[in-house]
């Protein structure tokens, strides 16, 4: 009788697996082997689509004139990095003895990708069947392999993880080397790439810039009153009620465009008397959904400002290497109605004593049961919601443990009952002008005592107010209106957190969770794919991080759209489009639209892209005349990169300092000599900053002018008296200002003049925030936890660290085994200063090496 081949996506899951089968030699190893199975595994991706020219070199040259390149079939080659582990799997593959073959890789559409691929590259011809893992504890792998699925259960995934990787491949390489091309007959090589989901995502970022930059902001007027009544004080806002209220107010019905209007109103109701009435109701809040992938790393941006990709990362190893959460890539809030005893059992196995003391109530009442709305078989996928194992946790790093507490409080959040609040609505009316006044008060915090404060996890806290008690339809004194100046605001730059949730929707950001549901089917990328996305978008130089959570499109975004614009290539900048290409794609894992309808699609897509950009022909070809006229009274015309004038003796970049100059700004700018100030730009460092721009007439040269600096925010307030840990220097407390951390004596001899101690440490190092709990951590134990998001000022690159404090109150970095290898240093860790001298040492070396051949001579 022959064996079975297991072959896992990672190594840690063979062994996984191999301890939990038994019979196996114990540790880590590349194959497991026992009398009946042979377990192995892959590295992720061990063979890739090969590259046009290593199909037919008639493909090496980028040219329009070689393009579409649309393969009939694609090739395989290995990945260099992977090619010792793909010979270890191919031989095992034709072993003989080999008479079944097992896919152990990870249970969605990249880890079907991966095997299927390692098949197709093999040409292997053995039965097949899949192990489906959606947890890694002991009992998990047991149950999964007492149940393995045919090969015919998952092969709607497989068609669609392949479609997917030949779509990319399709629209990617010929989009890329097309709009390369045009780019290269003006300027010399200029990659452009483009993807059929980064392009888009990028298309709604570049929009949202867009409207940031062009706002402006509209003067408009509240009034709020303070009426006395028989009990005591209140406050009320007036706003336009609806028999009256134009289009316009229909969102803002509190406010008033004219100033006049607004103090009639005033004057109309000082000292006048008028009724009130009351409503009040019982509101109920109900609990949060479990996560899915994106609202977990929508989470922990918006708590924790962690990107997307770090979550992931931690996710993946709480699922691997801890085996503390459930399969983290997955689409869906939900868990299978037969899952009630399974969830039990992890309330019971809850150890941490706050989490212990919340399951405990939760199984007391007997709110786990198959009437919940968390059980439902229809809205579970290939996998279901994010929730603890019955593992206790071990040996966890600070990331580790904060990403951890999220998902096991929103899993006992989702299985109380709903907050209850009483909710209170009080309209004024006098001389028949309305006033509004809402107060809200919790009767029972239901779900929000598992969070320990009375706020929401989606939305802004809830703010009590509490009212004097009235009487209906008493009669009140306008004692007091005040009138309130303020100015409409831009829409917020995205973040992680909302780049994900308009990836999620195809762009229209819903704030209602309820329609986000409905129509996260229809996202740009899936789950497991849009960190990815981002993270490339930024390697690529379309955004920049700002604030450490802020997304902002660079010039070279808004170059790429607009140049899309102009050829009309709408496919590559309609997020809703490509919405419905995603769509499809899981329509087909389900066995509901063909592979072949689809890539028929995608190679018609792909040849009208091309077919577009032959059309247009060059970048040069971009040009709009503008109904302006240059200093010397010549007409003006926009290029892709430039404003100039048609005989060339006016010529003005589009992009000043990482900012675009807009057409409307540029005749401002040539009408009155000088605009601004203008926001939105950005140094040499990265620093956003305003200006003004002025232009000289004579050599057409425009020069920033800048504002008088306002007076800057104290950053010498100490937000807490609470010690922190002890000063490295003087042994004194370390107390947290609003801009560092530092000794309560160099405290009191900046304010005094005298220079008791010099140690103080910002709170922001290179954009990566060090948080109190990691400056608790470096003071008692002179090094942080690993810390992500650091970034290069030269490369402008992220970059992994710890935090190392020295004796002298000084910070060095140590960076990760892994990293300091890459960099040719050796395997342990070292400091930042150590890597420094390394690094001149190998300088030096160079220097001889050239020099010793002259030398010879």
């Amino acid at each position: 009788m022959g064996k079975t081949l297991v072959i896992a996506e990672k190594p840690s899951v063979a062994q996984d697996i191999a301890e939990a089968l038994g019979g196996f030699p114990i540790g880590r190893h590349a194959v497991y082997e026992n009398e009946k199975m042979v377990i192995s595994s892959a590295v992720g991706h061990v063979v890739e689509l090969c590259l046009p020219a290593e199909m037919d070199v008639r493909h090496k040259k980028w040219s329009l004139a070689n393009l579409p390149i649309l393969p009939a079939s694609f090739s395989l080659k290995p990945i260099e990095k992977s090619k010792e582990r793909l010979d270890l799997l191919i031989s095992l593959l034709h072993r003989e003895d080999i008479d079944l073959i097992i896919n152990a890789c990870d249970a969605g559409r990249e880890g079907e990708l991966v095997f299927r691929y390692l098949i197709r590259y093999a040409n292997v011809n053995k039965p097949i069947q899949r192990l489906w893992l959606q947890s890694m504890t002991k009992e998990a792998i047991i149950e999964a392999f007492r149940n393995l699925r045919a090969l015919s259960e998952v092969e709607g995934l497989a068609c669609a993880a392949v479609s997917r990787s030949e779509s990319d491949w399709l629209i990617g390489i010929n989009g890329t080397r097309a709009l390369t091309a045009i780019h290269s007959k003006s300027n010399g090589f200029r990659l452009t790439s483009v993807g059929r989901v980064q392009t888009p995502t990028l298309a709604m970022v570049v929009a949202r810039d867009k409207e940031i930059l062009q706002f402006k902001p509209q003067t408009y007027w509240e009034i709020v009153g303070t009426f006395r009544s028989r009990q005591g004080e209140y406050k009320g806002k007036w706003f336009l009620e609806k028999s009256s209220q134009s289009d316009k107010d229909d969102n803002h019905p509190e406010r008033l465009w004219n100033q006049e209007q607004c103090q009639k109103i005033v004057e109309k109701c000082l000292n006048k008397w008028g009724n009130v009435t009351e409503e009040k109701k019982l509101s109920l809040q109900s609990p949060p959904l479990l996560f899915d992938l994106t609202t977990l790393q929508r989470e922990a941006n918006y708590r924790l400002g962690y990107s997307a990709q770090k979550t992931l990362q931690i996710a993946q190893s709480l699922y691997e290497n801890h085996k503390l959460i459930t399969y983290p890539r997955t689409d869906s809030k939900f868990l299978p109605e037969d899952y009630v005893d399974r969830v039990k059992d992890v309330l019971k196995s809850l150890s941490n004593e706050s989490f212990q003391a919340f399951a405990k109530e939760i199984l007391t009442h007997g709110w786990v049961n198959p009437k919940n709305r968390i059980f439902n078989n229809q809205k579970v996928s290939d996998h279901f919601a994010i929730i603890p194992t019955t593992n206790t946790p071990k040996s966890l790093n600070a990331s580790e443990e904060k990403i951890y507490q999220l998902i096991v409080r929103r899993f006992l959040a989702s299985f109380y009952p709903p907050a209850e609040w009483d909710v209170t609505k009080r309209i004024t009316i006098i001389e028949g002008e309305a006033f509004k006044t809402e107060g809200k008060s919790l009767r029972s915090a239901g779900w929000l005592k598992v969070y320990g404060a009375i706020q929401s996890i989606e939305n802004k806290e809830e703010k009590e107010q509490s009212l004097c008690p009235i009487e209906q339809g008493e009669r009140v004194l306008a004692i007091a209106l005040e009138t309130v100046t303020k100015e409409t605001k831009p829409p917020a730059h995205f973040t992680e957190a909302t780049l994900l949730s308009a990836m999620e929707s195809a762009g229209n950001l819903v704030e209602d969770e309820t329609l986000r549901e409905a129509m996260s089917k229809k996202g740009l990328g899936t789950p497991a794919t849009r960190a990815a996305i981002i993270e490339g978008l930024i390697e690529d130089g379309y955004i920049r991080r700002q604030k450490g959570r802020e997304l902002l499109a660079t010039p070279k975004a808004f170059s790429l759209i607009e140049l899309l614009e102009a050829i009309n290539i709408q496919t590559l900048r309609s997020a809703e489009l490509t919405g419905e290409w995603e769509f499809k794609l899981q329509q087909m894992e389900k066995g509901n639209y063909p592979q072949e309808k689809f890539m028929k699609e995608i190679y018609q897509l792909t040849e009208s892209i091309v077919e577009k950009v032959k059309a247009f022909g060059s970048i040069d070809n971009f040009r709009k005349p503008l109904p302006i006229s240059s200093p010397q009274g010549h007409s003006i015309e926009e290029t892709l990169y430039e404003y100039k004038s048609l005989d060339n003796s006016f010529r003005l970049t589009k992009y000043i300092a990482g900012r675009p100059l807009f057409p409307n700004e540029l005749e401002g700018l040539l009408a009155n000599k000088e605009i601004g100030p203008l926001k939105g730009f950005y140094n040499k460092s990265g620093d956003p900053f305003s200006a003004s721009l002025k232009l000289d007439d004579e050599s057409g040269h425009v020069s920033f002018v800048y504002e008088k600096k306002e007076p800057q925010e104290n950053v010498d307030e100490i937000l807490s008296e609470e010690s922190l840990g002890s000063c490295p220097l003087d042994q004194a407390s370390v107390v947290e200002t609003k801009g560092y951390y530092a000794c309560a004596n160099f405290l009191q001899s900046s304010h005094n003049g005298t220079r008791k101690c010099t140690f103080r440490i910002n709170k922001e190092i290179l954009g990566q925030e060090l948080s109190r709990e990691e400056m608790q951590k470096l003071l008692k134990e002179k090094k942080t936890s690993l810390l992500t998001q650091f970034r290069s000022k030269k490369r402008k690159k992220n970059f992994s660290a710890y935090l190392v404090l020295n004796e002298q109150g000084k910070l060095s970095f140590e960076f990760p085994a892994k990293e300091s290898k890459k960099n040719g240093a050796i395997s342990r860790s070292k400091t930042g200063e150590t890597s420094k001298k390394r690094r001149s040492s190998k300088k030096t070396s160079k220097t001889k090496k050239k020099q010793s051949p002259k030398s010879k001579n």
